[in-house]
């Protein structure tokens, strides 16, 4: 283990605080992850950057939320606590699409369920403010960002207020955080309190009615939270807003009515440039989990890769992606990459092979084009479908530079692409360039499987989803093995499938299975959607209106309707024979071949 030395990283006790010399710390981060100090979590990420700007901080994680014990036991910060659920919304981490209890969590030592509480964030909260009152309070990560306007929660079916609301906190930092967290902690540096600090993009704060006369009219309005719970019309109009509006050039203030109190959302931070991105990821990691935990199964996939990009301008609607990181792509420099890769490489269990080079689609290393950059993103239509825009740009020679100056180093036997590979993005890669980076990873850069994920094969579906036409993929798979055979390599496609998105019916299910019967394909898992908060496709799940066009939108919702079309895409296991003849008997398609 490299770095195992608990003085490696940040303080978890008080004997840890002391050791440093340290009374309290500046900041407590309370996390209901295990405390793992790698660029890959959004903890280490942050705390590590607030300690390079001089600030003292001590880690909780995973408290018991049953007593006020462990989030007392580092004693009062100086300037406030910040809080996330962890890596993953907590109750994603807590339960299946169908809804079931999860009986192993990724993030936690040794697998173990149950050692953080539902809804973490609001609990969280509340154990700081009955252990401490009217300390500041900052929340943050996935389970804030995306809970940060009135929204759709699958779990209870119904549309909860914003979490800064129902958690008490003050302030709350959305989308990559490390630049509005860095200005609300000079501020609070500065001995401004911290209901005063209400201006800082990438931040939402609830505020009294009269601070609009402050906002000057540049703002825009999603709603009052009694009219959006419950009228889906004005649910989807918001959605549309909020989504539109989650850029760092135009976005405006938004504005959302609690009764006498404003949610304001400020105009999300620009993104982290090259440099600042290169100086993030080579903050002094302990690359690792702590000392105080046997094993943390999080730590394992990401130990030995390295992130080269943020934002992703693929539109997915079942990711949330362009309503956390954004849909502005910005990357690391080569240098920096191989840099970590070099301190990777020397790590003492380090047997040669870099697991990943990649990000939230490893092919997306620039902006989609220039006009951006000066005007924005695109409001009215997406980068890559239902066609391609006419600006977007298309190079995969910086990428192909960056593996390969990796696999120059001394100790790296080889470097895997283990990250979602946008395939149609790559098919538009017309250039020499595109085709030698095709033939590289082919060759150089898969472990036997490549992942892909068509999601499905009807065009209706797709075009919803945000995803390439399935004639795309087709081409993909063709020019795939085409090289497979080239280079003599025995390499699959593992292509990911999903079952009962908004706008599958059920002769769309059945096309499906048809499908894969005829490529004599039978995945191991189906993924059902779920509709997680933040996603377009769970506005549609919930509205059942496209928010973009407005037009009506089929979901199949209830549980044999879910649990027939899942069963369809494994149609050939046994105990799913007499669902699938259901199927298509319901359909009148019976002579189809099943």
């Amino acid at each position: 283990m490299m770095n195992k030395n608990q003085d490696n990283f940040l303080p978890t006790s008080k004997d840890g605080l002391k050791s440093r010399g340290i009374d309290s710390p500046d900041f407590i981060y309370v996390s209901g992850d295990a405390y793992i100090d790698h660029p890959s979590f959004g903890a280490a990420v942050i705390t590590r950057y607030l300690e390079s700007l001089g600030y003292i901080i001590g880690i909780i994680s995973q408290p018991d939320w049953r007593n006020t014990d462990d989030i007392k036991k580092l004693g009062k910060p100086r300037l406030g606590f910040l809080v996330s659920s962890g890596n993953i919304d907590s109750m994603v981490a807590h339960y299946t699409a169908s809804k079931k209890r999860r009986n192993y969590d990724y993030y936690s030592p040794e697998g173990r369920p149950g050692l953080r509480p539902d809804r973490a964030v609001i609990v969280y909260c509340n154990l700081i403010r009955r252990s401490y009152g009217d300390i500041p309070v900052i929340i943050g990560g996935l389970e804030a960002s995306l809970r940060r306007f009135a929204h759709y929660d699958y779990w209870e079916d119904k549309v909860r207020r914003s979490i800064l609301v129902d958690s008490g906190a003050d302030i709350l930092v959305y989308g990559m955080g490390e630049k509005s967290i860095a200005k609300i902690a000079e501020l609070l540096n500065l001995g401004i309190p911290v209901k005063k600090i209400t201006g800082v993009k990438g931040s939402v704060v609830l505020r009294g009615k009269s601070c609009l006369e402050d906002l000057k009219k540049d703002y825009i309005i999603t709603g009052e939270y009694d009219t959006l719970k419950r009228d889906k019309q004005a649910y989807a109009n918001a959605f549309k807003i909020q989504y539109e509006e989650n850029d760092y050039i135009n976005g405006r203030i938004i504005i959302e009515y609690y009764g006498d109190k404003i949610l304001i959302q400020n105009p999300p931070q620009s993104p982290l440039e090259q440099k600042q991105l290169d100086k993030i990821y080579e903050l002094n990691y302990a690359r690792d989990f702590h000392p105080e935990y046997k094993d943390v199964p999080a730590i394992n996939e990401v130990k030995f890769s390295i992130t080269h990009t943020r934002g992703c301008f693929g539109g997915c609607g079942f990711c949330a992606l362009a309503f956390h990181q954004g849909r502005s792509v910005r990357s690391r420099s080569i240098k920096s990459v191989v840099k970590e890769a070099g301190i990777i490489s020397n790590m003492p269990d380090f047997k040669g092979y870099i697991h990943d080079i990649g990000g939230p689609t490893a092919n997306f290393r620039k902006p989609s084009c220039k006009k951006q950059l000066t005007e924005g993103m695109c409001k009215n239509r997406r980068c890559l479908t239902p066609e391609p825009c006419k600006n977007l740009e298309i190079d995969h020679g910086e990428y192909q530079k960056l593996i390969e100056s990796v696999e120059a180093l001394p100790k790296i036997k080889k470097v895997f692409i283990r990250s979602g590979i946008r395939f149609d993005y790559l098919m538009l890669d017309k250039s020499e360039t595109g085709g030698s980076f095709f033939e590289k990873i082919v060759r150089d850069n898969i472990s036997g499987q490549l992942k892909t994920a068509p999601e499905h094969i009807s065009g209706g579906v797709l075009e919803i989803m945000g995803k390439p036409k399935n004639k795309i993929y087709e081409r993909f798979c063709e020019e795939y093995f085409d090289l497979c055979r080239k280079y003599k390599k025995e390499q699959y496609i593992v292509p990911y499938f999903m079952s009962s998105h908004p706008g599958s019916g059920l002769n769309d299910a059945i096309d499906l299975a048809l499908y894969l019967k005829n490529k004599r394909y039978s995945p191991e898992q189906v993924q059902d959607f779920y509709p997680t908060p933040g996603t377009m496709s769970a506005c549609m799940f919930y509205t059942e209106i496209n928010p973009f066009t407005g037009k009506k939108v089929y979901v199949p919702k209830t549980y044999e309707e879910k649990k027939t079309q899942r069963a369809l895409l494994q149609s050939g296991r046994p105990e799913n024979r007499k669902i699938v003849l259901n199927a298509l008997k319901k359909a009148g398609r019976e002579d189809c071949k099943l």
